[in-house]
C-alpha cells in the first residue's frame, strides 16, 4: 500500500478519540487471523494518519520536500502500528509519536542536514524557549514578536536570528556517546569537561526531584522534540495545559541548575 495515497477519515472524531479507536483495535489482535489482524491494522494506520501528518508538519520548510516528509511519517507510522505492544504501559499515542518522530529526524540525519548554531544563539535560544513558556502561562495565549523581544531585552532583528536558530532543524543529539543521562541544552558549553560535569550532576538531581510524569513531559520535550500538541496528544489533556505544565517544570529545573550555571 502506498502510504502518500492514504487520506484520514473524516474528522467527525477528535484526534485523541481516533487514537483511542485505533488502540481498542489493535487490543484486539490477539487470535485474529492473519487477514483480520492485516485489516485491523490498516484501519488503525487509517485512524492515526492526522497524528503522523502532524508530525510532520513540523519539520516542513527544512529543506526537505513535504510529500516525502509525509512518506517518511506515515511509513513510520505504519511501524509503530505493527510495533506496538498493548500492555506494556503506554498508549498507543505515547509510542506513536516518538516513533514517527524518530525516523524523520533520522531521515534528516541521513541527508546531512546538521547544523549546530554559535554558542551565543544556542544560549539565547534557550532563554527564548523559556520565555515563550512563561509568556504563555501568564497571558493564556501564544506572545507577540514585540513581548518576546522586551521580555529578552531583544531587538526585533536579533528574536529574529534567535528563532531561526530555534525552528532550524539540528541532528545534534541529545543522547551523545559516554553520557549516562539524557540531557538537554541548559546553555553550558559542552567543550569544558568540567563544566559538563558539574551541569551533568546538577541536571540528574533535578530531574530526580520531578515525578515520573513531568520526567516523561521532560523527554518528549527535549529528547523526542515534540511540540505541546503532540505531547498533549499522548498526555490526552491540552495544549494550554501542557504550556503550564512546562512552564512550572522549566522553572524548578532552572531554581535547581542555577548553582551550578
Amino acid at each position: 500500500m502506498t502510504v502518500t495515497t492514504l487520506h484520514p477519515l473524516p474528522a467527525t472524531e477528535s484526534r485523541d478519540e481516533r487514537c483511542a479507536r485505533a488502540e481498542r483495535l489493535l487490543e484486539g489482535l490477539d487470535g485474529c487471523s492473519a487477514r483480520e489482524t492485516e485489516r485491523c491494522r490498516q484501519e488503525a494506520v487509517l485512524l492515526s494518519l492526522d497524528l503522523a501528518d502532524m508530525v510532520a508538519r513540523r519539520y516542513s520548510g527544512r529543506g526537505i520536500e513535504d510529500d516525502d516528509l509525509l512518506q517518511v511519517a506515515r511509513m513510520a507510522l505504519v511501524k509503530a502500528v505493527r510495533g506496538y505492544r498493548p500492555g506494556r504501559g503506554h498508549s498507543f499515542a505515547a509510542y506513536a509519536v516518538p516513533t514517527v518522530s524518530g525516523e524523520v529526524k533520522r531521515y534528516f540525519r541521513d541527508r546531512g542536514w546538521a547544523v549546530r548554531p554559535p554558542r551565543r544563539l544556542q544560549e539565547r535560544r534557550v532563554q527564548l524557549l523559556a520565555a515563550e513558556e512563561d509568556l504563555r502561562h501568564e497571558l493564556s495565549r501564544e506572545p507577540s514578536r514585540a513581548e518576546l523581544a522586551e521580555r529578552l531585552a531583544l531587538d526585533l532583528a536579533e528574536l529574529d536570528e534567535t528563532a531561526a536558530c530555534a525552528t532550524a532543524y539540528h541532528a545534534h543529539s541529545l543522547d551523545v556517546p559516554g553520557r549516562d543521562v539524557r540531557t538537554f541544552d541548559v546553555g553550558v558549553d559542552g567543550e569544558d569537561e568540567a563544566d559538563r560535569l558539574v551541569v551533568r550532576d546538577a541536571l540528574r538531581h533535578a530531574l530526580a526531584q520531578l515525578t515520573d510524569r513531568e520526567r516523561e513531559i521532560v523527554r518528549l520535550r527535549f529528547v523526542e522534540e515534540c511540540t505541546q500538541s503532540e505531547i498533549g496528544a499522548v498526555l490526552g489533556v491540552s495544549q494550554m495545559q501542557v504550556s503550564r505544565l512546562l512552564s512550572g517544570i522549566l522553572r524548578r529545573l532552572r531554581c535547581s541548575m542555577e548553582p551550578a550555571a
